[in-house]
């Protein structure tokens, strides 16, 4: 697979793996054995790039990441995040960035991974009770130990971007990107195009909505985060229906899918970009990588832009207490 470089010098693979998905977030956890597999068969694929978080599971993603990694440690980049706060059972409790805590965490994150150094480390969500400036100066100092080797945000806005990039430059913004939230493009892509910041788009195929394979009566499980989200109520996806014809129109005519379709969209918008989709299932995992190879001409990237402009998108991407978490 090509590589592409994050920031001033973050070589990896032109697509990732986005490895939350196996361990939480959309139903119960995959089987560990089955989850490790998919990871290794990313690497067989060409994938370079793996994305985790202490707060996927919490903690058990990173542990099934670094295991299924171990043997491939020195041809793979793994990223993690800190940000988070945790109750004493272990639960998710609200947002934590003092730099004590993240030091805290990068020490966690390198046992739980069983590596040297944190390849590239995000702070998963803006806390507005800790000046940017000083998030910033903690991983600097990581950076200094060798605990860390680049410095990630993830949905931070383009002021909070500036104020840490001075004190310590971003290597990646990880932030939601695809054809059904294209918000990035207005301010965010060319603030990071100016400074020299890779971008990561999550969730690049709609979580799943893109591919064309959720059906109108789809129902999800209670710890798919599908069911609260508004944009995958039954009649925003019934709305929502007329992006996944238009990816399926450009497949039929490129042998491709609309899955293939959305991440060669993303792909082509900028050189810089590199979309971390991710999977349990090994066919879906061949079929995304194979993304990689798809080339839409420009005639194929202006049909797609002038049908998108017409068509309006149905709900918002987050449930409320969600949506308060985004930096703007």
């Amino acid at each position: 697979m090509d590589k592409r470089i994050l920031g001033t010098g973050l070589e990896v693979s032109a697509l990732g793996f986005g490895c939350m998905g196996i361990s939480s977030g959309l139903g119960p956890a995959a089987n560990r054995e089955d989850g490790i597999a998919v990871i290794r068969a990313a690497v067989e694929h060409g994938v370079t790039f793996f994305d985790t978080a202490e707060v996927y599971g919490p903690f058990v993603n990173e542990e099934l990441v670094g295991e299924a990694l171990a043997p491939f440690r020195d041809q793979v980049a793994i990223a993690t995040k800190f940000g988070f706060a945790f109750d004493a059972d272990g639960r998710q409790a609200g947002l934590n960035s003092r730099p004590e805590h993240i030091r805290q965490v990068a020490d966690a994150s390198l046992q739980r991974l069983g590596v040297e150094s944190i390849d590239l480390f995000y702070q998963h969500r803006v806390d507005p009770d800790v000046p940017i400036e000083d998030v910033a100066g903690a991983v600097r100092d990581l950076i200094q130990a060798g605990k860390v080797k680049h410095f990630g945000l993830s949905e931070a806005g383009v002021r909070t971007i500036r104020r840490a990039h001075a004190v310590q430059p971003v290597t990646a913004l990880q932030s939601e990107y695809s054809l059904w939230w294209r918000e990035p493009e207005a301010e965010v892509l060319p603030t990071l195009e100016e400074l020299g910041i890779g971008f990561v788009p999550f969730s690049p195929l709609g979580k799943g909505f893109l591919t064309g394979t959720i059906e109108q009566s789809a129902t999800f499980a209670g710890s798919d985060i599908r069911r609260s989200i508004p944009r995958f109520a039954p009649e925003a996806r019934q709305a929502n229906q007329a992006l996944v014809d238009l990816l399926g129109t450009v497949a039929a005519r490129k042998n491709a899918t609309p899955a293939q379709v959305a991440l060669a969209w993303l792909l082509a918008q900028k050189p810089w970009i590199v979309p971390i989709p991710g999977t349990r299932n090994p066919q879906r995992l061949q079929e995304n990588v194979g993304a990689a190879q798809l080339e839409l001409s420009a005639d194929d990237l202006t049909e797609i832009a002038d049908a998108v402009t017409k068509i309006e998108v149905h709900g918002d991407r987050y449930p409320e207490q969600l949506q308060r978490l985004i930096d703007r």
